[in-house]
């Protein structure tokens, strides 16, 4: 791995910041270098604000949303709810649904089928909504590219609401409104919100013709936290507002179906890495082995025993997940050395029985071996499809733009898209994305990267330094969790390998005259040779705090360790 120490604020930012704040220097520099220069900025962050919410009305086409929602309820109109299958989508629709439900009750929901309709807005769906006399659909997390399809459901005298933070093509499609803060013409103050997020300023608007107030939707907030946790958009700004309430709704008062999915974690208060890794991949599996209508099921149900017998359905298509993504990934990486493609700039692999649901997690896997950009193909009814998924700093989008030609349709983030293509273009496609890879990738972004916020001494682990911390979360891109090094740590005697293949590591360090701490690595066991014999390393680490038998203490996570 390549250590990289970012770079040090000026002097008298750091100072200025110190002073006003009485913080130690390093704790300055940690707030600077997350752009956060003055009493004022260090307020916003540490006391998040439902005040610092921005007015939906200023997103374009708001007004237009909220007057043709108005008018399906006053004309008793059936609306459909319309959205993706993954976590955003499905914690979106089930926000919107479940608000509308509140006061009107001719709203039902539609999620389409990962592998008989694909991504976004289908024609079935829309035929769904002709046959069940749905004048009106709202479609969250996706349909910013759906042209066809509105225009499709135009014609059939359906209109549309799109709700989605994509980027936009050079077309819009044709819908009464669209809603998406990356619009060019669009300028709403802050444009990094998830779907789940836009559908929030949705009932936001809607909600202010009904004369509630922004605490009246904090119930909500637990599905918006999920979508932020799980779509991994920039903790900033609202994102971070919206997060942090979000999280105190899934600790104190979550909906049925949130707690009926976190209520066997012995954990006392879940933080966003617990979103992130308890509630997130389970909800996803409800989409990736079944149906996503599962997933809106559980978290519009307000039932608790209901909701339990749901969570537990969902339990087992999560481990059906984990058993299939274990599988698929062996599958690739023997694929890789089968032919003698791990000196590619990329990785792309196909086989056509691989599940669709998890290939998008295959695809992480992979990089995780082989450090580079990686698509993941399997076979979708007549064609091919694929998830794609990035490394640090380089943008998949911009390169499967470059090689639009070869695809069908795509869509999509820097870090993680979606494609579909035409069998007989998959050799042609592959040429050319590894092609585009070699060609714009830049050397630093073809090895992977551990991004040191300070070097710190472990003297400056103190309880006030902890607490501090603590108050940067929730965490996030742009606001990642901080990590440290440190010089001359030696290993008391105490390390040894763990895990069933002796894969982790746990060590109990000092440095200097220190007291010691606990730390564990994760998949390092291979470095168990550099940590022992009392010779001193350098640790790059984040600092958590371990819950063991009802005890909390301090623990080193290593990220890396060398001579």
């Amino acid at each position: 791995m390549r250590w990289t120490l970012k770079p040090k604020p000026s002097a008298e930012k750091i100072q200025h910041l110190a002073q006003a704040l009485n913080v130690e220097d390093f704790v300055a520099t940690l707030l600077v270098q997350r752009g956060i220069e003055t009493f004022e900025d260090a307020k916003a962050f540490f006391r998040p604000s439902l005040t610092h919410l921005h007015d939906p009305f200023l997103m374009k086409d708001m007004d237009k949303a909220v007057i043709r929602i108005e008018q399906a309820i006053e004309n008793q109109e059936r609306i459909l709810v319309f959205g993706d299958y993954d976590v955003d989508g499905t914690t979106a629709v089930s926000l919107v649904a479940s608000y509308l439900k509140t006061y009107y009750p001719n709203v039902d929901t539609y999620i389409p089928d990962r592998y008989l309709e694909g991504y976004g807005v289908s024609f079935k769906g829309i035929d769904y909504a002709e046959d069940n006399e749905f004048s009106l659909i709202i479609a969250l997390d996706c349909g910013i590219k759906s042209i066809d399809h509105v225009a499709y459901a135009n014609a059939k005298n359906i209109d549309f609401i799109i709700c989605d933070h994509h980027r936009p093509g050079d077309q819009l499609p044709d819908a009464v409104a669209v809603l998406d803060p990356k619009r060019n013409d669009c300028f709403y103050p802050y444009d990094e919100l998830c779907g789940c997020g836009v559908g929030f300023k949705l009932i936001q608007a809607l909600g202010s013709n009904r004369n509630e107030t922004i605490e009246d939707l904090l119930p909500y907030l637990d599905l918006v936290a999920t979508a932020i946790a799980a779509d991994i958009v920039p903790m900033t700004g609202e994102n971070r507002v919206l997060a942090h309430f979000g999280l105190q709704v899934i600790n104190d008062d979550p909906r049925p179906g949130i707690k009926a999915l976190v209520h066997q974690v012995k954990k006392k208060t879940l933080d966003i890495t617990d979103v992130v890794f308890i509630v997130a991949p389970r909800i996803n599996a409800a989409g990736r082995i079944r149906h996503g209508n599962y997933a809106v099921q559980l978290l519009t149900e307000f039932d608790f025993d209901q909701a339990q017998a749901f969570a537990l359905e969902i339990e087992q298509n999560n481990a059906d997940r984990k058993e299939l993504d274990q599988q698929i990934t062996q599958e690739a990486l023997r694929q890789i050395t089968n032919n003698k493609e791990e000196n590619r700039f990329s990785t792309v692999v196909f086989q056509e029985d691989w599940h669709k649901g998890v290939i998008g997690i295959v695809a992480s896997r992979l990089i995780e071996t082989h450090y580079r950009p990686t698509l993941v193909f399997t076979k979708s009814g007549e064609k091919y499809a694929a998830s794609a998924r990035s490394v640090k700093g380089f943008d998949v989008y911009n390169a499967l733009e470059a090689c639009a030609e070869h695809l069908e349709q795509f869509g999509g983030h820097m870090y993680a898209a979606g494609m579909t293509l035409q069998p007989e273009n998959y050799a042609a496609f592959k040429t050319a994305f590894e092609k585009q890879v070699q060609e714009t990738i830049l050397p630093e972004q073809r090895v992977q990267e551990i991004e040191i916020d300070a070097e710190i001494d472990f003297c400056n682990i103190t309880p006030k330094f902890i607490r501090i911390l603590k108050q940067f979360e929730p965490f996030g891109p742009l606001n990642m969790t901080p990590v440290f090094m440190s010089k001359n740590v030696i290993e008391t005697g105490y390390g040894k390998p763990m895990g069933k293949d002796n894969e982790h590591l746990r060590l109990f360090v000092k440095q200097n005259q220190s007291e010691g701490l606990a730390a564990i690595g994760f998949g390092m066991g291979n470095k168990l040779g550099i940590v022992t014999h009392q010779k001193p390393f350098e640790a790059a680490y984040c600092i958590d705090e371990n819950e063991w038998n009802g005890k909390t203490s301090i623990q080193l996570r290593l990220k890396d360790t060398r001579s």
